[in-house]
């Protein structure tokens, strides 16, 4: 075990061929002689499809084919795209209606596919898509997260998709009743457009009897079995691969449309065909995220202890159930509902609702941002009413050390924390003592400033199984096979050192393979901060079946019996042989001895809990009141990962996610007219945060390692974002509140904090 002790801030091997040019892409991979793909879209937010002709269209230079859904189903297509569903509070399963692959019989959002058109080029694709005759009986647009509206499915006739619920209602209501004082906090999650730096794409092979989708996503085994089932193939016939991936954040851990489209497309035709998405196109059709309103309440007893917490949410699903879509802000946001804070009655309320945008799903926490987000403001908010010290007030309600492991309300377990250790850290390495004068010195200059925490747990994991492959190949190379999948996160570099360190193989000769499903079987994907976890339990249990079987070969090399052999100092050594050889050579000994059996070596491991890293995040802004304009002047984050295998990359996640919470609280708004027209479908119109909007993040590791697993490591990748959203945006509210302002919410755009500001100044003349 000393081996993790090592901890080493390893640079990322794979960024030399990222930053010369050299990744393999999905555009980079194409095969020679693709036929491209254009996407019809409808231009309506909601109707009925009263006319859709494509004929001329299929007649265009260049086109090869064009087809609906009706040329789908006549084919024999499942168009059926799977959606999850929650039970609801009376044990009824939420609404669960048809999301087709193109659209049937009506459009329920601007940009839903209508048809496919493909051709030699883009360029005719596109030009022989202005031939279809398209035109729809228009519906009035439901845009409201209420009951009521026109009905977008027969399955939902008040657009409500579900009405979920997890905790004691009653015993939570006498809590309140019973309460010394109270709290309520009505707060808005607005929604984002995920925006990879690489839009989503993909292409098709079809021989006759195979069936190959390449795409960027972040697995490939949902969609394999999605291909299978749709289309009717035997399981061995479906290959899925992702090559190099510019980013996903949840975004592309599922199965779109249009990787259905192009795999119909290719077995059609018998040709390749592929199809990447445009920038604007991405924002009209990639999955958003966040998109809920809040109202929390907080119970206190006399002491300021809480005795009691309530939420009742309302969150947008988009059109259609999307495929974790009813999880995200039910299941998944309830994991970490109560937080780092010692309560046991607890009540969570969360209705969906169907409206007609674009889906909502996964973004980089997936539910749990969102709950923390709440939680925090509402803390926020409680301090101010009751007059104590912010820091203080969450002091007083911590999960104490000694209470671990600790049965949380939501029936998860914390295994282990000492979250007073890590915020008093992140006090003095923020330097609140100071903040008074920063304040005083920017009241001088007219300037307002702010002072917001958050004190965030996260809970990861999606698949707690996973497995490693390990190869010994006859050129000397090892070959590590995993079932994650990287998305620019760095796991080439995090999988081949820890391999290294647990086997002495130098890491220069390790190639990772990932996202093949022909040459790995099964595999979890990436996604819910698993991958280094549940990946390196997998790779510990291969290199001990490793050392078994290698040591049994061993054995009657060295004449001594295997229980003597040790693997120590990367070599295998046992009292009374002059032998100590090093994993490479012992795979050479059994390559000579024709044992080819112990070449190859697989196992898998499954997690028996979770992990929940947790954190401060200390945030500091200046507003300047005559533009509104919110400057992010300083920011420390102090963090418990547990161990860290690679702190280098453990910062950049922090990092990156900690940018995108300041992106969402900041500048970060999708916006839909009444007609469910997006205004927000190009960079000219949806601001993303930039280099000059981010301040250096300062970042601590004040570890205290988990009893999940092996390694003791917490997952950090979506950590950054958890805990951001609150500590921006109670800053924000920290400055304001001196001018009045008692509600906030984001985004902090200048128009918005202007009119926050003027609002108040008009109040008061």
């Amino acid at each position: 075990m000393e081996k993790f002790g090592k901890s080493q801030p390893v640079k990322r091997v794979e960024d030399v061929r990222f930053l010369t040019g050299q990744g393999r892409y999905v555009d980079d991979i194409v095969p020679e002689g693709a036929l491209q793909t254009f996407v019809f879209r409808s231009s309506n937010a909601h109707g009925v499809i009263t006319e859709l002709d494509v004929s001329d269209a299929a007649e265009a230079d260049g086109v090869h084919l064009v087809f609906t859904c009706a040329d789908m189903e006549a084919a024999g297509v499942d168009i059926a795209l799977n959606g999850a569903t929650v039970k609801n509070r009376d044990g009824s399963s939420g609404a669960a209606p048809l999301r087709p692959m193109l659209a049937k019989d009506k459009v329920r959002y601007v940009g839903e596919p209508v048809a496919v058109v493909i051709a030699d080029t883009y360029e005719q694709a596109r030009d022989a898509a202005e031939m279809i005759m398209f035109d729809v009986d228009e519906l009035p647009a439901s845009m409201a997260m209420s009951r009521g509206g026109e009905a977008l499915h027969v399955e939902a006739a008040d657009n409500c998709a579900f009405d979920w619920g997890m905790g004691d209602e009653a015993a939570t209501e006498a809590a309140f009743k019973a309460a010394a004082k109270t709290v309520a906090l009505e707060v808005g999650d607005n929604r984002i457009i995920v925006n990879s730096l690489e839009p989503r794409g993909c292409f098709a092979e079809w021989d006759g009897t195979r069936l190959h989708l390449a795409n960027n996503g972040q697995g490939v085994w949902v969609h394999k079995d999605n291909l299978v089932k749709s289309f009717g193939l035997e399981a061995e016939n479906v290959r899925v691969t992702n090559p190099d991936t510019g980013g996903a954040f949840g975004m592309k851990s599922m199965t779109y449309p249009e990787h259905f489209l192009v795999s119909h497309a290719a077995r059609v035709l018998g040709k390749p065909v592929h199809w990447m998405s445009d920038r604007t196109e991405a924002m009209l059709s990639d999955n958003g995220g966040r998109d809920l309103t809040s109202l929390a309440e907080l119970a206190f007893d006399e002491n300021n202890k809480i005795t009691a917490y309530r939420v009742q949410s309302k969150c947008n699903l988009g059109a259609y159930n999307s495929q974790f879509g009813q999880f995200i802000q039910s299941q998944l946001f309830s994991r970490v509902l109560m937080g780092v804070y010692d309560v046991q009655t607890t009540w969570l309320q969360v209705e969906g609702y169907y409206t007609n945008t674009v889906q909502v799903d996964a973004y980089r926490g997936a539910g749990r941002p969102e709950a923390i987000y709440v939680l925090e403001r509402v803390m926020d908010r409680a301090a101010r009413e009751l007059g104590v010290d912010p820091l203080e007030l969450r002091r007083i309600n911590f999960i104490k050390p000694d209470q671990f492991p600790y049965a949380a309300a939501t029936g998860e377990t914390y295994d282990v924390g000492d979250f007073n250790k890590v915020l008093t850290r992140g006090e003095a390495e923020a330097d609140v003592a100071g903040f008074a004068a920063r304040k005083a010195a920017d009241a001088a200059r007219g300037m307002l400033r702010g002072q917001g925490v958050c004190y965030y747990v996260e809970s990861i994991l999606g698949d707690p199984s996973e497995g490693a492959k390990v190869n010994f190949r006859e050129d000397g190379m090892v070959e590590i096979l995993v079932g994650t999948q990287s998305g620019g996160q760095g796991h080439e570099t995090v999988y081949a050192k820890f391999l290294s360190d647990q086997t002495g193989i130098p890491a220069e000769k390790i190639i990772v393979i990932q996202g093949d499903s022909d040459l790995i079987a099964q595999g979890g994907g990436t996604g819910g901060s698993r991958s280094v976890t549940t990946q390196s339990t997998a790779t510990l249990a291969t290199v001990s079946k490793i050392k078994e079987e290698f040591s049994a070969f061993l054995a009657e090399e060295m004449g001594v019996p295997a229980s003597e052999i040790s693997f120590d100092d990367e070599r295998f050594r046992a009292d009374g042989s002059n032998l100590t050889p090093s994993m490479l050579e012992v795979a050479d000994m059994a390559r000579e001895k024709g044992r080819d059996d112990l070449l190859t070596h697989h196992e898998r491991a499954t997690l028996d809990g979770r992990s929940f890293p947790n954190g401060a995040h200390f945030c500091e802004v200046v507003i300047d009141p005559e533009t509104g304009i919110v400057t992010t002047d300083r920011y420390t984050v102090v963090d418990d990962f547990g161990n860290l295998i690679n702190p280098l990359l453990a910062e950049g996640q922090v990092h990156g996610g900690v940018v995108q919470g300041i992106g969402q609280a900041i500048q970060e708004r999708v916006v839909y007219d009444e007609d469910g027209q997006l205004l927000t479908a190009s960079f000219m119109d949806y601001a993303m945060p930039r280099a000059m909007d981010v301040p250096y993040i300062s970042f601590t590791s004040e570890p205290v390692p988990s009893t999940a697993n092996l390694m003791g490591m917490k997952g950090c990748g979506e950590a950054g974002t958890v805990g951001a959203l609150a500590a921006v945006s109670n800053a924000v509210q920290d400055a304001l509140w001196e001018s009045g302002v008692r509600q906030a919410d984001m985004p902090f755009t200048p128009h918005k904090v202007w009119e926050l500001l003027q609002g108040e100044t008009i109040a008061a003349q």
